[in-house]
């Protein structure tokens, strides 16, 4: 029986893992992306959930070690209190258990593209750009180079700023901008024992600190538009601003300056998929990043569609038919709306400037922090998402 083609466009991290992890389904599968070969030079790290990593262990890219995911068994929560001094509000952590692997991307990419490279189901194509999907009998088709190729299956993983995007789903959107922006970058500092993710509830602005290893840790610092303009300018009144919120946690600093910024929005796509095109990773769903959940919830999605194109290539089905891309929307979409939407409310609970309200929320953690049953559930939220 021949081989169903899929193809995937889109390099960045979601492309790279749906590719690899179809690939396990006995399918063809065109990964096409630009500039594969070119190094990755990204300062993004990603968290990823217990359930998520397991799921990456099991697919067995290359050898897993505390050098690539670096494991925390705690989370610990923080505001400035009146004197501008930072006060632990809130301790999460499972006994004796990881609650959340950090990753660097681009180390990542770069061992799934090599991965990739040795892989025989998966044809890497280097195309610029791509800007139109036709239709050639019941499959859909793609130039390439002056050849076409058809298609049972498209899976756009291109990010929902795409033209191809735009053009085929057009605003089918919900979606509002934070007119917040998030600043990410890597230091050092002295040796310490650092299995400890952290949040700092400032006022208008929010600073995560997520190890990587035992000497190096990366911040993401969210911040309001009208203060990026002058931390661009002056990268040193940036350095100075993050260690000082840091000084009791590490000594010793020293900065990468490959300082990232993004603007964040939030986003939620109302249609997965249309005539054989699929939506998938950011494309779909876009939250704000304090919670480091977009990547779980990209892995969360891709555990789904391996499972339903399973079952249906076993019983020897088209997988671009509009009844099983209905199948993977109807099961993904309502768990997405809701963990997308929850997302957003804890991000307004922690945002708000009210002084009254900010000491009645600081209370309200530290009552929570001595209910072990509500923290088995945040975490049950956080690892596996919302179940149904």
């Amino acid at each position: 029986m021949r081989k169903q083609k899929v193809c995937i466009i889109g390099g960045g991290l979601s492309g790279l893992i749906t590719a690899i992890t179809l690939s396990k389904l006995n399918l063809e599968i065109d990964l096409i992306t630009r500039n594969y070969d070119k190094s990755v030079k990204s300062s993004r790290t990603i968290a990823i959930s217990q359930n998520n990593y397991n799921f990456l262990k099991e697919l067995n890219i290359f050898k897993f070690s505390k050098k690539i995911f670096w494991p925390s068994y705690k989370i610990k929560l923080y505001t400035e209190n009146k004197k501008k001094n930072i006060q632990e509000i809130f301790e999460f952590k499972k006994e004796k258990k990881e609650i959340l692997y950090m990753f660097e991307s681009a180390k990542i990419e770069k061992l799934m593209i090599n991965y990739i490279k040795k892989n025989k189901s998966i044809s890497l194509k280097n195309e610029n750009k791509i800007t139109n999907i036709d239709s050639s009998g019941l499959l859909k088709k793609i130039k390439l180079k002056n050849n076409f190729f058809k298609y049972n299956l498209i899976i756009l993983c291109t990010g929902n700023n795409s033209d191809l995007v735009k053009n085929i789903f057009k605003d089918e959107v919900l979606e509002h901008f934070y007119e917040e922006a998030s600043i990410t970058a890597t230091f050092k500092h002295n040796f310490v024992n650092n299995n400890i993710a952290r949040q700092i509830f400032l006022d208008e602005q929010i600073l995560a600190l997520l190890p990587i290893s035992n000497t190096k840790t990366s911040f993401v610092w969210t911040v309001k538009k009208k203060f990026l303009k002058k931390y661009k300018k002056n990268n040193l009144l940036l350095k100075k601003k993050i260690e000082f919120y840091i000084k009791d946690f590490f000594t010793k600093i020293q900065f990468n300056n490959n300082i990232e910024y993004k603007n964040l929005n939030f986003l939620i796509r109302k249609k997965y998929y249309q005539d054989r095109i699929l939506l998938f990773g950011d494309a779909l769903h876009a939250i704000h990043p304090f919670v480091g959940q977009g990547f779980n919830m990209v892995l969360r999605d891709l555990i789904s569609l391996e499972k339903t194109l399973k079952n249906k290539i076993a019983l020897g089905l088209d997988l671009g038919s509009l009844d099983i891309l209905s199948e993977f929307s109807n099961e993904t979409k309502p768990s997405n709306f809701i963990y997308s939407i929850s997302v957003d409310f804890l991000k307004s609970f922690f945002s708000y400037k009210n002084n009254y309200f900010k000491e009645f929320r600081n209370k309200f953690l530290v009552k929570l922090n001595r209910n072990s049953y509500a923290k088995n559930i945040f975490f049950d939220f956080a690892n596996k998402g919302f179940r149904f």
